[in-house]
């Protein structure tokens, strides 16, 4: 049995409701979460708008004329962890716009480096959760895992999940139906994608940290800078 003590998880919630117990996306998340605890992954979970992370791609955007901006501290819990889930609603088919937001913020920080000249976010494993009553899961998850993998997270296999129930309005992930029963609770499809991308992001943030991130070689930028090209030539020129 993998040994999963040691990793840390942050699970963000994106809802756009003001209240998070009033958030759909949170029952799916914490379903998620409770796999991970089980097996001594040490787990948080944030609520985005529990804070003020104003629109923006700099790492302080106070710096730029907003009064507050709480992503610096935020920030310091996305780089302690090892596995980063992104919970979102639908609408329209797309992520809300609090997730968009905190998009743009991991965006502020691809400058940042490690210690190998790497992106800060090699090394990381990413994932998410989608929930609302609209078509869309799939194009939102397409989104972020680009938006992840393009920072420099790793995204294992099936690293999306999500629950929509059927075409057209109707109740969201664990509204109580007239019979009592909680909506979205007995789908075999979102309790399978679930569990396996819970696990799926433990095995491979397990692996990661076991051999201490990726090596340097082809993807240091401090070496690149510096003029080392890593076997990369222009092509010849033909007429």
């Amino acid at each position: 049995m993998t040994d999963f003590t040691g990793l840390q998880a942050l699970y963000i919630n994106t809802s756009l409701k003001k209240q998070p117990s009033d958030s759909h996306t949170a029952l799916l998340l914490t379903a998620s979460s409770k796999i991970m605890q089980a097996q001594g992954v040490d787990i948080e979970h944030l609520y985005l708008l529990d804070h003020q992370v104003p629109p923006g791609v700099y790492p302080d955007m106070t710096d730029h004329g907003w009064d507050r901006d709480d992503w610096p501290k935020i920030w310091e819990r996305v780089k302690a962890a090892d596995i980063l889930v992104i919970g979102t609603p639908l609408w329209l088919g797309e992520e809300s716009s609090v997730c968009r937001v905190l998009i743009e913020r991991l965006y502020a920080m691809s400058g940042m480096l490690n210690d190998r000249g790497q992106s800060i976010f090699y090394g990381k494993v990413g994932g998410c959760v989608v929930t609302g009553n609209e078509d869309g899961i799939k194009h939102a998850a397409m989104t972020l895992g680009f938006a992840l993998n393009h920072l420099g997270y790793t995204i294992p296999p099936q690293a999306d999940c999500g629950w929509i129930g059927e075409a057209g309005p109707g109740p969201s992930y664990g509204d109580e139906r007239e019979d009592g029963t909680r909506a979205g609770f007995d789908n075999d499809f979102t309790q399978r994608n679930t569990t396996i991308m819970t696990w799926n992001l433990m095995h491979l943030a397990r692996i990661l940290r076991d051999a201490e991130g990726y090596p340097r070689e082809g993807n240091d930028r401090t070496a690149w800078k510096a003029g080392t090209r890593f076997g990369f030539e222009n092509p010849e020129y033909r007429s």
